[in-house]
């Protein structure tokens, strides 16, 4: 039955991105409340742009992203040649790792990083962070680069090899721009579950290290404001943005 199937994927989809067109229409509200309906405007965007601490978080989230993102792709890139290219021991249980992280609940990953942080006596805050944004990144970014080498072939390897290359170019001139879609498909996944994570930044950062989703939560406690619903519409976008643009480096449509 095409239609009941058409209606069950629209329901679906109404459901997951209904709450998130009402935030974007009350961003435009002029009303200081978000009970009723006034008039529109893009009063609430003009007064973000003059919010200072709110840029300084921004400015925080990017950094932070940025570092994560880039060292994450190049650990979890290396891991993933490794265990694709190599017949390493104990390969099938590093890998099945790899999928326990991405499986693990957030929760449980920064209560286990706080309390590593604590035994080794690490102050917490920018350091710490990063590294905590690092750990959950590398997985994503190591399974998408497996799959896009999941049917590469070892014999362009062997023929380089013949050809006079060695192994460490052999990696760089074939395996990695055969790999690089999805490498920066790695990266920008990586970037956003970043710049959008609250669970472990929670946890892991420190009182003088304050980051946008936390921020925005701080926000939100005593009610949602105006505000919130503009800074959530924009950072919608932007990581619809970015997703959008992993997947079609993965090669499959947005």
């Amino acid at each position: 039955m095409p239609s009941l199937r058409g209606a069950s994927l629209l329901g679906v989809f109404v459901f997951l991105y209904l709450p998130m067109l009402v935030l974007m229409a009350y961003s435009f509200n002029t009303s200081p409340y978000g009970t009723h309906w006034d008039s529109l405007g893009g009063q609430w965007y003009r007064q973000l742009a003059d919010d200072a601490d709110l840029l300084d978080a921004t400015r925080n989230s990017l950094l932070v992203a940025t570092a994560a993102a880039t060292m994450a792709t190049v650990i979890g890139t290396l891991g993933a040649i490794g265990l694709r290219l190599y017949r390493l021991p104990g390969r099938v249980f590093f890998q099945g790792l790899l999928y326990v992280t991405l499986m693990s609940p957030e929760i449980v990953m920064g209560v286990s990083l706080l309390v590593l942080f604590i035994l080794l006596r690490v102050p917490l805050g920018w350091p710490t962070l990063l590294l905590a944004h690092i750990t959950f990144g590398l997985p994503f970014v190591a399974v998408t680069v497996l799959s896009r080498l999941q049917d590469f072939d070892h014999q362009l390897v062997e023929a380089a090899r013949d050809l006079g290359a060695g192994e460490l170019q052999a990696i760089q001139r074939v395996v990695l721009p055969l790999a690089l879609p999805a490498v920066a498909a790695g990266w920008l996944l990586s970037f956003t579950l970043s710049l959008d994570d609250v669970v472990v930044s929670f946890f892991v950062t420190g009182p003088d290290f304050e980051v946008l989703p936390l921020r925005i939560y701080s926000m939100v406690r005593m009610g949602v404001k105006p505000e919130v619903n503009a800074l959530a519409t924009l950072l919608f976008g932007f990581s619809l943005i970015l997703v959008s643009l992993s997947q079609k480096l993965r090669g499959r449509p947005a």
